[in-house]
């Protein structure tokens, strides 16, 4: 069964599926060493890496097992970066979250909104009991944009990934649905919406 791409806004930012257009943006965001620091997998090198991305994207919508979606900042159409849900399983109601942000739209406060956009739009419409989002143990910018949209440290997964012979620990976060509170946005989120102040650093 399908799972349609949603199409999402929030104050400063669009959400949408991913088009063929994307190929560029996409392999710069991924070709970014410091974006990669802490990924499973080096930087990219060849554009083809790129389309194989949005085949996947194409393919978990089609199998209805999961939604990337591209996101653009609202002022000026600049793509940002991508969060999405994988790993749907309808049974267990649970999904794992990821995203990836160019270094520019960092401290801004961007990924934190975006990923409230998405799993307020999951558990909505999902119906999730679960979301499971992995983050590398030295990367604490990520690990704060999780524990800001109410996520849980359930543990550490040790030496689970080797990326060019650098081995590296991942912590797991969980979030269930009695811990979700949609209606109370996280402070990176609360001040967007207002326009008398400065970026948020989040």
């Amino acid at each position: 069964m399908a799972l349609p791409t949603p199409e999402l806004r929030t104050a400063r930012l669009r959400l949408r599926p991913f088009t063929d257009a994307d190929a560029a943006p996409l392999h710069a965001l991924h070709g970014s060493a410091r974006v990669m620091r802490y990924w499973d997998s080096p930087p990219w090198s060849e554009p083809a890496r790129a389309q194989r991305f949005l085949a996947v994207c194409r393919r978990i919508e089609e199998e209805g097992t999961g939604a990337r979606v591209a996101v653009d900042r609202l002022s000026d159409g600049a793509f940002l970066g991508w969060c999405g849900l994988t790993g749907w399983n309808p049974d267990f109601r649970s999904a794992s979250l990821g995203y990836a942000f160019d270094t520019a739209a960092w401290g801004r406060g961007y990924a934190t909104e975006t990923a409230h956009a998405v799993l307020r739009w999951a558990f909505d419409t999902l119906d999730l009991n679960r979301v499971q989002a992995e983050t590398d143990t030295r990367n604490a910018a990520s690990a704060r944009v999780l524990e800001k949209l109410g996520f849980v440290r359930e543990g550490t997964l040790r030496e689970d990934c080797v990326v060019d012979g650098d081995v590296s620990d991942s912590w797991v976060f969980g979030l269930l649905r009695r811990e979700w509170h949609p209606a109370t946005a996280p402070s990176a989120v609360r001040r967007a919406l207002s326009p008398d102040v400065t970026p948020p650093q989040e």
